[in-house]
C-alpha cells in the first residue's frame, strides 16, 4: 500500500514538474525573443520581425547605446524622450497604486466588518461595475474629467481608478475571514475606528496588498487607452503612449521600441519580487502560529 502510494506521488510530481516547465517554457521565449531583438538593428527587426534565431555575428548593442544616450547607430544624434515617459509611469504608478490599495482596502472593510443600511446593495453595485468594459465608461468619464478641468493632467489620468473594484471584491473576501472579536478586542483596548484599521487590519492585509500591488501596478503601467484620451502633451506621455508614437510603417524607430519595451519590464518584475515575499509570509503565517 505504501509503495503504490509512494508510485503514485511520484507519477503526480513528475506530472506537475512538466507541466510548470511547459507553461516556463511558454514564458520564458517570448521574453528571449524580445531580449534578442535589443541586439539587433532596426532594418533587421522590420525584415525579420522577433524571432529565436541569433545571428551572432550582427548583434550589438547599438540599440541599448541608442536608448540611454540617443546617438544612434550612424552616429548621429537623435534625443528622445524615453527617459522623460518612464519618470511619468513610474510616478502614476507609485501614486495611483498607493491610493487604490488604501482606498479599496478601506472600502471593503467598511462592507465586511459594518453592518448599514444598503450594504448588500452597495456591494451589488461593486460587482455590477466589474462586469463594464472600460470602454463603455470611456465617454462619461472623460467628459466629466473634462467638466472638472482635469484633462492633460495625470490626476485625471489616475481619479477615475483610484477606488479598484476588483481590488474592493479581493479584500472583501480577504477580511471575511478575519474575526471580529479581533476588532472588538481593539475597541476594549481603546483603539478609535481609524486606528482599529490602520494598527490591526492593515497589517493583517500585508498579504493581500502584496497580490493587489502587482495587479494594479500592472494596469497603471500598462494604461493605454485612457492615458492617451486625456493626456496630449508629449512631455507627460506614459511609457505605452510614447512608444506607440514611435511606431511607423517604415520601423525608423523598431530599435528604440524593442529596446524601450525590454526595459519597461523592469518595474514589473521588480513589484512581483518584492510583493512575493509578503505573499509567502501570508500563506504560511498560519502554520507557524499557534
Amino acid at each position: 500500500m505504501d509503495t503504490n502510494k509512494k508510485t503514485k506521488m511520484t507519477a503526480s510530481t513528475v506530472i506537475l514538474v512538466v507541466i510548470f516547465a511547459v507553461l516556463a517554457f511558454l514564458i520564458i521565449v517570448p521574453l528571449y525573443a524580445l531580449l534578442l531583438g535589443t541586439f539587433k538593428g532596426g532594418a533587421e527587426l522590420f525584415v525579420s520581425g522577433l524571432n529565436l534565431n541569433p545571428t551572432w555575428d550582427k548583434l550589438h548593442l547599438k540599440a541599448w547605446r541608442y536608448l540611454f544616450t540617443g546617438v544612434m547607430s550612424d552616429g548621429t544624434s537623435n534625443p528622445h524622450d524615453y527617459f522623460i515617459w518612464y519618470k511619468n509611469s513610474l510616478f502614476i504608478v507609485a501614486v495611483q497604486g498607493s491610493i487604490t490599495l488604501l482606498l479599496s482596502s478601506m472600502v471593503a472593510y467598511g462592507l465586511s466588518k459594518y453592518k448599514f443600511k444598503g450594504q448588500n446593495a452597495m456591494f451589488l453595485c461593486v460587482l455590477l461595475v466589474m462586469m463594464i468594459p472600460l470602454e463603455i465608461l470611456m465617454l462619461p468619464m472623460y467628459s466629466q474629467i473634462n467638466t472638472m478641468g482635469l484633462r492633460d493632467s495625470y490626476a485625471g489620468v489616475m481619479l477615475p481608478f483610484l477606488v479598484n473594484m476588483s481590488a474592493v471584491f479581493f479584500f472583501k473576501q480577504f477580511l471575511t475571514g478575519v474575526p471580529i472579536d479581533l476588532l472588538d478586542a481593539g475597541r476594549v483596548d481603546g483603539c478609535t475606528e481609524y486606528g482599529i484599521f490602520f494598527k490591526i487590519i492593515m497589517p493583517i492585509m500585508l498579504p493581500a496588498y502584496a497580490s493587489m500591488a502587482i495587479m494594479v501596478g500592472m494596469g497603471a503601467w500598462n494604461g493605454l487607452l485612457w492615458p492617451m484620451l486625456v493626456i496630449s502633451d508629449m512631455k507627460k506621455y506614459t511609457i505605452p503612449i510614447g512608444l506607440n508614437t514611435l511606431w511607423s510603417p517604415y520601423g525608423n524607430n523598431y530599435d528604440l521600441m524593442i529596446t524601450g519595451s525590454c526595459f519597461a519590464i523592469i518595474p514589473l518584475l521588480a513589484i512581483y519580487l518584492f510583493a512575493q515575499r509578503f505573499i509567502i509570509e501570508g500563506m504560511t503565517a498560519g502554520a507557524v502560529k499557534g
